[in-house]
């Protein structure tokens, strides 16, 4: 019996490392800059960005593959999970936004309930993106308005920037 994996098995992960390395390549510059990675391989990636002939490009990614071969990539690739949302902790936070806004606009007893739970909040602005997105809600066989939607964009990003400061003064 051989110990050693296959060349089938060799070339499926070279292939999964190019694409992880094709997925760092595609990442913007702010958010791959995010991502802790090799000196080697992040200089890798930025030559990558600024080759511009087809051939050129399939061999740095080739170059890039290599690379990742002698690097953690699971750690790689939690991160990159993360930054796509698709880690369970990203989800539930989503979920639970979306969940607060929906509360805060139908039920009036919930902006007493989340001050208490989140004593650091600016209670004014709050209050007054609730109001705007509960004033613009349209009648249950209408279409939201823009300005409904926008009322409704404007209370979920306040409360991302506040649920998402409760969370780093926690950890």
């Amino acid at each position: 019996m051989h110990d050693e994996p296959s060349k089938s098995a060799l070339k499926r992960e070279a292939q999964r490392l190019q694409k992880i390395g094709l997925r760092l390549t595609q990442l913007k510059p702010d958010v791959r800059a995010r991502i802790d990675l090799p000196d080697a391989l992040r200089q890798a990636i930025e030559t990558h960005a600024a080759i511009n002939s087809r051939e050129g490009g399939r061999r740095q990614m080739q170059f890039i593959g290599k690379l990742m071969r002698k690097v953690d990539t699971a750690a790689i690739e939690a991160q990159l999970a993360d930054i796509d949302g698709q880690s369970a902790a990203a989800r539930h936070f989503f979920h639970n936004l979306e969940q607060w806004r929906d509360t805060l606009i139908n039920d009036a007893d919930a902006l007493t309930q989340f001050i208490s739970e989140h004593p650091a909040v600016e209670r004014q602005t709050l209050r007054q993106l609730v109001n705007a997105a509960s004033a613009n809600r349209p009648a249950a066989d209408q279409d939201p308005s823009e300005a409904h939607k926008r009322a409704l964009r404007a209370l979920f990003k306040f409360l991302r920037s506040t649920l998402s400061e409760t969370e780093e003064q926690l950890d």
